[in-house]
């Protein structure tokens, strides 16, 4: 995955400026459900009798959703969408609101009880940001941490800039004096963060395999822990701030104290990488899962463990909930099951507990070698399902189709220029099924498509997303000519913000009708209308009409995610638009299309042939030449061309013909030679067009051609052949 923002200063730099992207996601049609694994989980506990608890989650699709919890149900009750990459991890803070983090390294606050608007973006982090950790006396009191190896102490009411800072970055860039001072920090990645309720120790590790540990009131370390092996990737600290857990790659969980600053306990569980950790409310019972698909709940004191389940994919989080806990894995739904939270001893009442070694998991647990576990628990006491993701895709030659096949196996056929499904062929084998839809038919790739999203993401970067056009006929497209050429890009920006034109149109009439309105209205400039550079120019578009090929459904409508020349990348669904948006956000090329029906300038797409008689061919010997056309040029076309210079109007002057020439043509020119200069004549075709000594299909394109048939990288050589009596 590409970065999306930076907080480097780039103002010296002489490297040419890169257009920003513009991106659209096809949203899944149940949008209520993830589409992607969950990485994160925090629970919103009711103090008030006969109110509901709520469950927030944050995915890999880069939404977060609220659930309303039932004893035997969820509902989604909102969806949140600001995130540009994945959402990391999220946590419950104090007011009313919760904070989330992403790999498009910022910090988002968010209002609980909206229906999906978020409040404030902190984007001080120089990489992904991964971890976050709230204290809960003050719960406007938030630590960050990412790939950056930045630790950020913030208070999320007061400041828009982190109130200390555990890292190296200049002090004016990132702390304020008053609250913390500034401590050299990590000098590799951070994983996993933790503190302790009343907000007096932070801990952090990763990819160094060492724990720091903090005073996040000043910003100052500590001391460092050592004993892992392996990475670092989940933490917890006991209520007091003594005791601290941590789960690593190197498969273990370590119990430390932080008075004595050494590890006292260690416990083989698992058999691979532990990445998540949650504690009973007494930090005498540690739940853990990870990579080995397994949950675990083992007694600190007694060492004692317990399999409470196993699941089909790598465990990400864990969240209690009083006798319950919340699983999040790789997978795009959520689970819950029996934990006996209150009185986590009475799962060992079992009897198929085991006693936690303290080396590796290979060399301890002997008593269960060549034994199987068995889990306490066989299925879930809920699940809150999700959409099986996109693994597998594959664009088709035509440049508006994509095949995909998701987790549960099943392939389907998606329309990229209406963002709907048009085909669901079950489960069927995906190589099978791409070679059964190939078309001998070659278009210029116009974008770009990613699936880190579990669902599919249309990249749009200028000038190359211009470079497709597609005859209307084609289209089939009622409303123009059938050899109008369409482009494609074009078309599908009109299709995208169809809904912030009609609403920006409005806007500007209901604003220029007021100050029509107001005494001074006469004396006011046109100028005056408009703060914004496009509320001018959008008075000249010429074609604004949205064709149905382009007609994004409104139910299911596709996500936008692009940046403007302030604010940062954001992301929002073409449909919650107000209308007000402009330079400021959205790349200014992406408007000149949409609002002016201007197109950047592009690189040469004309393919050049040259058109030679074919040996022992009945007519008049006439060697047209190297000639250039539009690739999407069709081959009846140019046997009309022929016609026109061969066979109606034959030369003159045959020794001037045979001298070698140059002629470039476009599209018109050869439309107008296939009719004749003289209106009158109509003769039926007579001329056939080979490549390679193979008759060459009407309607195929010359781009097709030089493709598909005559694969050189040298001019494409036609040949002709006039057939007489036809």
């Amino acid at each position: 995955m590409h970065r999306v923002g930076s907080s480097g200063n780039t103002a010296s730099s002489v490297r040419p400026r890169k257009e920003k992207r513009l991106t659209y996601v096809i949203n899944h049609p149940d949008d209520k459900k993830h589409c992607a694994g969950v990485n994160c989980l925090a629970i919103l506990k009711s103090h008030e009798p006969d109110t509901r608890d709520y469950l927030f989650t944050g995915s890999r699709d880069g939404t977060l959703k609220k659930w309303e919890l039932t004893e035997d149900a969820a509902s989604c009750s909102a969806v949140y969408e600001s995130h540009v990459d994945w959402v990391n991890d999220v946590v419950v803070v104090g007011n009313g609101k919760f904070v989330s983090c992403s790999s498009d390294s910022t910090i988002k606050v968010w209002d609980c009880s909206s229906d999906g608007a978020c409040t404030r973006t902190f984007r001080q982090h120089s990489d992904y940001v991964t971890r976050l950790a709230a204290e809960r006396e003050n719960r406007n009191i938030v630590a960050s941490g990412g790939l950056g190896g930045e630790v950020f102490i913030w208070d999320i009411e007061s400041s828009l800039r982190p109130i200390s800072t555990s890292d190296n970055a200049p002090e004016d860039a990132c702390s304020n004096p008053l609250n913390g001072s500034i401590q050299p920090g990590h000098k590799e990645s951070v994983y996993a963060l933790a503190m302790n309720d009343s907000g007096t120790v932070l801990v952090s590790g990763g990819t160094e395999k060492v724990i720091r540990v903090w005073d996040p009131r000043t910003g100052s370390k500590t001391m460092k822990l050592r004993g892992h092996s392996d990475n670092i990737r989940s933490l917890l600290v006991d209520p007091s701030g003594r005791y601290c857990l941590s789960g690593s790659s190197d498969s273990m969980i370590r119990l430390w104290d932080l008075g004595q600053q050494r590890c006292v306990h260690s416990y083989a569980v698992h058999t691979d990488s532990v990445w998540a950790l949650a504690s009973s409310q007494t930090f005498s019972h540690v739940y853990s899962g990870g990579r080995d698909l397994s949950l675990y709940l083992t007694d600190l004191t007694t060492r004692e463990s317990v399999l409470l389940c196993t699941k089909e994919h790598p465990i990400l989080q864990l969240e209690l909930h009083d006798e319950s806990i919340w699983v999040a894995s790789t997978d795009s739904s959520v689970q819950r099951w029996t934990a006996e939270g209150s009185s986590p001893q009475k799962a060992f009442q079992s009897g198929t507990s085991f006693l936690a070694g303290n080396l590796s998991f290979s060399r301890t647990r002997v008593s269960l070698e060549g034994s199987t576990l068995v889990p306490l628990h066989k299925e879930p006491s809920l699940v809150i399902p999700g959409t099986p993701a996109i693994v597998q895709h594959e664009i088709l030659n035509n440049k508006r189709h994509i095949l995909t096949k998701d987790t549960s196996g099943s392939v389907k056929l998606w329309e990229v220029t209406r963002g709907i499904v048009i085909e669901d062929y079950g489960k069927v084998s995906f190589d099978e099924k791409k070679n059964e839809l190939f078309e001998m038919v070659s278009i210029p790739s116009w974008f770009t498509v990613d699936t880190k999203f579990g669902n599919l993401s249309i990249h749009l970067d200028t000038p190359q997303c211009f470079s497709a056009e597609i005859y209307a006929s084609d289209l089939k497209i009622s409303e123009k000519a059938e050899d109008d050429k369409v482009n494609l890009a074009r078309e599908t920006l009109k299709g995208l913000l169809t809904h912030w034109l009609a609403k920006r149109k409005q806007k500007i009439g209901s604003r220029a009708a007021s100050i029509a309105e107001s005494p001074l209205g006469k004396d006011i400039s046109s100028r005056s209308l408009t703060n914004s550079r496009i509320e001018v120019d959008g008075t000249v578009d010429s074609d604004s009409a949205v064709y149905p090929p382009f007609e994004f459904s409104t139910s299911t409508p596709p996500s936008i995610i692009t940046e403007g020349s302030h604010g940062g990348p954001w992301r929002k669904k073409v449909t919650e638009f107000e209308g007000c948006e402009d330079e400021k956000d959205f790349p200014g090329w992406c408007l000149d299309c949409v609002l002016n029906n201007r197109l950047p300038t592009r690189e040469n797409s004309k393919c050049s042939f040259c058109l030679q008689p074919c040996e022992g061919s009945p007519a008049p010997s006439v060697t047209l030449g190297k000639l250039s056309a539009p690739g999407v040029l069709r081959i009846h076309k140019v046997a009309s061309y022929v016609l026109e210079k061969v066979v109606i109007d034959p030369p003159i002057n045959q020794v001037d013909l045979d001298a070698p020439f140059s002629s470039s043509l476009s599209a018109r020119e050869f439309q107008q030679s296939a009719v004749g200069i003289k209106p009158r004549q109509k003769l039926k075709p007579s001329v056939e067009i080979l490549c390679n000594n193979e008759v060459l299909p009407s309607d195929m394109s010359l781009a097709t051609v030089r493709a598909f048939k005559w694969k050189k990288p040298d001019d494409l050589v036609l040949n002709y052949r006039v057939m007489h009596g036809r």
